[in-house]
Protein backbone atom coordinates (compact mmCIF):
# COMPACT_ATOMS: atom_id res chain seq x y z
CA UNK A 1 0.00 0.00 0.00
CA UNK A 2 1.30 3.56 -0.85
CA UNK A 3 0.97 5.98 1.95
CA UNK A 4 -2.77 7.49 0.48
CA UNK A 5 -3.72 4.13 0.57
CA UNK A 6 -2.35 3.35 4.35
CA UNK A 7 -4.05 6.50 5.55
CA UNK A 8 -7.55 5.47 3.91
CA UNK A 9 -7.67 2.05 5.52
CA UNK A 10 -6.83 3.59 9.10
CA UNK A 11 -9.30 6.09 8.81
CA UNK A 12 -11.92 3.38 7.57
CA UNK A 13 -11.23 1.16 10.05
CA UNK A 14 -11.74 3.45 12.70
CA UNK A 15 -14.84 4.79 10.96
CA UNK A 16 -16.26 0.99 11.18
CA UNK A 17 -15.19 0.55 14.79
CA UNK A 18 -16.77 3.78 15.81
CA UNK A 19 -20.42 1.86 13.89
CA UNK A 20 -20.43 -1.32 15.75
CA UNK A 21 -19.52 1.11 18.90
CA UNK A 22 -22.54 2.69 18.29
CA UNK A 23 -24.58 -0.13 17.66
CA UNK A 24 -23.63 -1.68 20.33
CA UNK A 25 -24.60 1.64 22.60
CA UNK A 26 -27.76 2.22 20.83
CA UNK A 27 -29.22 -1.51 21.83
CA UNK A 28 -27.77 -1.14 25.29
CA UNK A 29 -30.04 2.16 25.24
CA UNK A 30 -33.33 0.35 24.69
CA UNK A 31 -32.67 -2.52 27.43
CA UNK A 32 -33.51 -2.32 30.98
CA UNK A 33 -30.94 -3.26 33.58
CA UNK A 34 -33.04 -6.03 33.36
CA UNK A 35 -32.89 -7.15 30.13
CA UNK A 36 -29.12 -6.51 29.66
CA UNK A 37 -28.41 -8.96 32.30
CA UNK A 38 -31.15 -11.67 30.83
CA UNK A 39 -29.85 -15.41 29.43
CA UNK A 40 -31.97 -17.79 27.49
CA UNK A 41 -30.59 -20.70 29.53
CA UNK A 42 -27.70 -21.38 31.48
CA UNK A 43 -25.27 -21.67 28.79
CA UNK A 44 -26.27 -18.41 26.70
CA UNK A 45 -24.71 -15.21 26.87
CA UNK A 46 -26.49 -12.08 27.92
CA UNK A 47 -25.41 -8.69 26.08
CA UNK A 48 -23.59 -8.21 29.69
CA UNK A 49 -21.84 -10.98 29.43
CA UNK A 50 -20.69 -10.49 25.75
CA UNK A 51 -20.04 -6.50 26.70
CA UNK A 52 -17.83 -8.42 29.22
CA UNK A 53 -15.81 -10.78 26.66
CA UNK A 54 -15.40 -7.78 24.19
CA UNK A 55 -13.92 -5.87 27.08
CA UNK A 56 -11.53 -8.28 27.52
CA UNK A 57 -10.50 -9.41 24.20
CA UNK A 58 -10.33 -5.68 23.26
CA UNK A 59 -7.62 -5.19 26.61
CA UNK A 60 -5.34 -8.15 25.30
CA UNK A 61 -5.80 -7.74 21.76
CA UNK A 62 -4.69 -4.09 21.85
CA UNK A 63 -3.17 -3.39 24.23
CA UNK A 64 1.11 -2.49 23.24
CA UNK A 65 -0.88 -3.83 20.38
CA UNK A 66 2.64 -3.04 18.42
CA UNK A 67 5.18 -4.80 20.61
CA UNK A 68 3.47 -8.18 22.15
CA UNK A 69 1.44 -10.62 21.51
CA UNK A 70 -2.43 -10.07 21.14
CA UNK A 71 -3.09 -12.78 23.76
CA UNK A 72 -1.97 -11.61 26.67
CA UNK A 73 -0.35 -13.67 29.57
CA UNK A 74 -2.70 -12.00 32.28
CA UNK A 75 -6.13 -12.44 30.19
CA UNK A 76 -8.46 -14.79 31.63
CA UNK A 77 -10.71 -15.90 28.51
CA UNK A 78 -13.02 -18.30 30.58
CA UNK A 79 -13.78 -15.31 32.88
CA UNK A 80 -15.01 -13.19 30.66
CA UNK A 81 -17.99 -15.45 30.02
CA UNK A 82 -18.86 -15.48 33.52
CA UNK A 83 -22.13 -13.74 34.95
CA UNK A 84 -20.23 -11.47 37.16
CA UNK A 85 -21.36 -7.69 36.38
CA UNK A 86 -23.30 -6.50 38.75
CA UNK A 87 -25.02 -3.31 37.16
CA UNK A 88 -24.58 -1.04 34.10
CA UNK A 89 -22.67 1.17 35.64
CA UNK A 90 -19.89 -1.42 35.56
CA UNK A 91 -21.34 -2.84 32.33
CA UNK A 92 -20.30 0.67 30.59
CA UNK A 93 -17.53 0.76 32.50
CA UNK A 94 -15.89 -2.03 30.85
CA UNK A 95 -17.54 -0.85 27.57
CA UNK A 96 -15.25 2.70 27.40
CA UNK A 97 -12.33 1.09 28.89
CA UNK A 98 -12.49 -1.50 25.68
CA UNK A 99 -12.95 0.58 23.15
CA UNK A 100 -10.67 3.50 24.48
CA UNK A 101 -7.92 0.51 24.58
CA UNK A 102 -8.89 -0.36 20.27
CA UNK A 103 -9.20 3.32 19.89
CA UNK A 104 -5.90 4.57 21.03
CA UNK A 105 -3.64 1.81 19.97
CA UNK A 106 -5.49 2.42 16.05
CA UNK A 107 -4.10 5.78 16.76
CA UNK A 108 -0.72 4.31 16.98
CA UNK A 109 -0.48 3.22 13.80
CA UNK A 110 1.35 4.98 10.94
CA UNK A 111 3.04 4.73 7.68
CA UNK A 112 6.26 4.52 9.31
CA UNK A 113 5.44 1.10 11.30
CA UNK A 114 2.36 0.05 9.40
CA UNK A 115 4.71 -2.76 7.83
CA UNK A 116 5.57 -4.10 11.33
CA UNK A 117 4.48 -8.08 12.55
CA UNK A 118 1.65 -8.15 14.49
CA UNK A 119 1.32 -11.69 16.61
CA UNK A 120 -1.84 -12.97 18.00
CA UNK A 121 -1.23 -16.75 19.74
CA UNK A 122 2.24 -16.75 18.45
CA UNK A 123 0.70 -16.32 14.70
CA UNK A 124 2.29 -13.46 12.67
CA UNK A 125 -0.07 -10.97 11.28
CA UNK A 126 0.10 -7.75 8.89
CA UNK A 127 -1.23 -4.63 10.39
CA UNK A 128 -4.92 -5.24 7.79
CA UNK A 129 -5.24 -9.25 8.95
CA UNK A 130 -4.88 -7.72 12.67
CA UNK A 131 -7.60 -4.93 12.55
CA UNK A 132 -9.29 -7.08 10.01
CA UNK A 133 -9.37 -9.44 12.13
CA UNK A 134 -10.79 -7.82 15.09
CA UNK A 135 -13.38 -5.82 13.15
CA UNK A 136 -14.75 -8.82 12.17
CA UNK A 137 -14.92 -10.32 15.77
CA UNK A 138 -16.29 -7.52 16.78
CA UNK A 139 -18.87 -6.69 14.02
CA UNK A 140 -19.94 -10.77 14.80
CA UNK A 141 -20.77 -10.05 18.40
CA UNK A 142 -22.08 -6.66 17.99
CA UNK A 143 -24.83 -8.67 15.78
CA UNK A 144 -25.52 -10.91 18.56
CA UNK A 145 -26.31 -7.61 20.87
CA UNK A 146 -28.32 -6.21 18.76
CA UNK A 147 -30.26 -9.78 17.97
CA UNK A 148 -30.59 -10.08 21.53
CA UNK A 149 -31.81 -6.45 21.71
CA UNK A 150 -34.80 -6.98 19.21
CA UNK A 151 -35.49 -10.36 20.74
CA UNK A 152 -36.04 -8.93 24.45
CA UNK A 153 -38.07 -5.48 23.27
CA UNK A 154 -40.17 -6.91 20.60
CA UNK A 155 -42.27 -4.16 18.88
CA UNK A 156 -40.69 -1.69 20.92
CA UNK A 157 -37.42 -2.36 19.57
CA UNK A 158 -36.33 0.86 17.71
CA UNK A 159 -34.50 0.00 14.72
CA UNK A 160 -31.08 0.76 14.17
CA UNK A 161 -30.79 0.50 10.55
CA UNK A 162 -34.34 0.61 7.48
CA UNK A 163 -37.00 -0.28 9.53
CA UNK A 164 -38.81 -3.56 8.31
CA UNK A 165 -41.40 -2.30 5.27
CA UNK A 166 -39.39 1.10 4.79
CA UNK A 167 -36.55 -0.12 2.50
CA UNK A 168 -39.14 1.57 -0.48
CA UNK A 169 -39.20 5.00 1.52
CA UNK A 170 -35.51 5.02 2.34
CA UNK A 171 -34.61 4.13 -0.98
CA UNK A 172 -37.05 6.93 -2.25
CA UNK A 173 -34.98 9.52 0.01
CA UNK A 174 -31.61 8.35 -0.77
CA UNK A 175 -32.00 8.35 -4.80
CA UNK A 176 -34.08 12.04 -4.37
CA UNK A 177 -30.50 13.60 -2.69
CA UNK A 178 -27.70 14.37 -5.85
CA UNK A 179 -24.50 11.77 -4.93
CA UNK A 180 -22.02 12.57 -2.61
CA UNK A 181 -18.66 11.23 -1.52
CA UNK A 182 -19.29 10.89 2.03
CA UNK A 183 -18.80 7.41 2.91
CA UNK A 184 -21.52 5.08 4.97
CA UNK A 185 -19.95 4.74 8.07
CA UNK A 186 -19.26 8.62 7.93
CA UNK A 187 -22.94 9.59 7.04
CA UNK A 188 -24.33 7.35 9.41
CA UNK A 189 -22.00 8.86 12.20
CA UNK A 190 -23.63 12.07 11.83
CA UNK A 191 -27.04 10.95 11.61
CA UNK A 192 -26.43 9.35 14.67
CA UNK A 193 -25.08 12.74 16.06
CA UNK A 194 -21.55 10.99 16.92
Amino acid sequence: MNTEQIINYLESAQKQFEYYKLLGEKTMAQLSDEELFWQANESSNSVAIIGKHLWGNMRSRWSDFLTSDGEKEWRNRDAEFEADIKNREELMQKWEEGWQTVFEALASITVDNFDTTVYIRNMGHTITEAVNRQMAHYAYHIGQLVFLGKLLKGKQWQSLSIAKGKSQVYNQEKFAKPKHREHFTQAFLKEKGK
